[in-house]
């Protein structure tokens, strides 16, 4: 049983996020007061793997789907804009619907089969759907194949160059990140939010009281691909640079990293972890290269202190027990 809503949780709820948005605003002007320009693109890049975090814990936090292919989504997304600029193509109001649609139509047409296991096999199935997607990715010669896609600048809007200025396409990806935030909250507390919790918690009574949960939760996992394809087009602007690497899945265990640190099914968790686990490898990657060795034991003494992660810590000095 859930608990109820307290004052105090609601605040947190909502101050949290707040507070985030406030911070990665302030980021460039305090940046480039302290002549610290690459900050902007390190904060860039957390924020575009927030989006991606975000995408996860919507159908892990909240539908406890564990998709270990979920880099994949992401991946789609930045060859769609990368192939595309490879062919002239730059306007990102056609490139993005592209890269959002084109993950989602693999989010729907995989999630149709992978969505008729579960729990290890689903697992099982989304990291070989993955690997298919990395090592299609891979054959292409034609973009680069194993050695990626070099672009030759960010994508354009109507001939306009507003993401090559670092500044403004910081501000476009954060808009981005509380864009899909707010839609991502608005999809938790609708009713059909609440048979995806319902379907996570006890698949059988929703099926007794009449909903279909193999549909709800194929819709579910093709939303979260469309916002991970989304966090991929941005990532291919920001780095000028498509991989396969980027639909690894090592790339998708990092996602779920992030989600379980934050804390699963907070959404503002999913940010939080992000912000967490890249900031800890740029700071520990410059001590030493085997950074994991030592980010390992971490994660780990956040499992067992923190449960539920960085959102738990939050919620507790919120007064929410």
């Amino acid at each position: 049983m859930s608990r109820p809503t307290t004052a105090a949780s609601t605040g947190v709820r909502w101050s949290v996020p707040l507070v985030l948005l406030v911070l990665l605003a302030a980021v460039p002007a305090v940046a480039n007061a302290a002549d610290m320009g690459f900050a902007i693109s390190l904060v860039t890049r957390v924020m575009i793997y927030a989006i991606a975090a975000l995408s996860l814990d919507l159908i892990l936090g909240y539908g406890a789907m564990v998709s270990f292919g979920h880099a994949a989504f992401l991946g789609i997304g930045a060859y769609a804009v990368g192939i595309a600029s490879a062919h002239d193509e730059w306007n990102a109001v056609v490139t993005f619907p592209i890269a959002i649609v084109a993950a989602g139509a693999f989010a729907l047409l995989t999630g149709a089969i992978s969505l008729r296991t579960r729990g290890v096999y689903f697992i099982m199935i989304t990291l070989a759907f993955g690997q298919m997607a990395y090592f299609t990715a891979s054959s292409l010669s034609d973009y680069g194949g194993d050695d990626g896609l070099t672009m030759w600048g960010r994508s354009e809007v109507f001939g306009a160059t507003p993401f090559e200025d670092d500044t403004a396409f910081y501000y476009v990806v954060l808009a981005c990140l509380a864009g899909c935030f707010l839609f991502a909250r608005a999809v938790v507390g609708s009713r059909f939010g609440r048979v995806i919790a319902g379907v996570r918690e006890n698949r059988l009574r929703m099926q007794a009281v009449g909903f279909n949960p193999y549909a709800y939760q194929l819709v579910a996992y093709a939303i979260a691909g469309m916002m991970a394809g989304l966090a991929g087009a941005l990532l291919a602007n920001h780095a000028e640079f498509v991989s396969p690497s980027y639909m690894s899945w090592q790339r998708s265990g990092e996602l779920i990293i992030m989600v379980v640190l934050g804390g699963m099914g907070t959404l503002h968790g999913a940010v939080l972890g992000a912000i967490a686990y890249l900031t800890l490898e740029e700071v520990l990657s410059h001590w030493t290269e085997h950074w994991r060795v030592i980010f390992g034991p971490l994660l780990i003494l956040v499992v067992l202190y923190a449960r539920g992660g960085l959102g738990s810590l939050l919620r507790r000095s919120g007064g929410d027990g």
